[in-house]
């Protein structure tokens, strides 16, 4: 099977059932014929753009653009570990390779407070209107990492 048909393959699985780790996904890739090594569906997941999502005490994966309809602020503090502000930007520090994936998730929200966003392994710079918009966000994911 193609890498293509594969992404499809997992697209599709992510938006009929509510899998929560990659060891789920695997199962459903073997139970389809299909076997790959964890590193190559590390590497799948992170092309297509998942994220995982915590709702209703449930954790599972989502496209990251389906995130988007989510409270971005509640989003973000589900997922960061730490938030600071300098001026008009802030740095989210996330779990090891989690940054991009909530960049795409910032970008796409299309918050009129968030002009864009730089991302490294870990660290997610959001660059924001001004310093109000930075300090209202900033508060609104610190209370919901509480």
């Amino acid at each position: 099977m193609r890498k293509s048909e594969r992404h499809q393959l997992v697209r599709m699985m992510i938006k009929e059932e509510k899998l929560g780790t990659q060891k789920d996904i695997q199962k459903r890739l073997e139970d389809e014929g299909i076997f790959v090594t964890q590193t190559t569906l590390s590497r799948d997941l992170r092309e297509i753009g998942l994220t995982k999502l915590k709702k209703d005490g449930q954790v599972y994966y989502v496209l990251a653009h389906e995130a988007e309809e989510l409270d971005l602020t509640g989003f973000l503090a589900s997922h960061v570990q730490a938030v600071s502000r300098a001026e008009f930007t802030l740095v989210f520090r996330t779990g090891l390779g989690e940054a991009t994936v909530l960049a795409n998730v910032v970008d796409g929200s299309l918050d009129s407070r968030i002009l864009g966003t730089v991302a490294g392994a870990n660290t997610l710079l959001v660059i924001c209107r001004d310093r109000e918009a930075a300090r209202e966000i900033e508060t609104s994911v610190k209370e919901g990492m509480e």
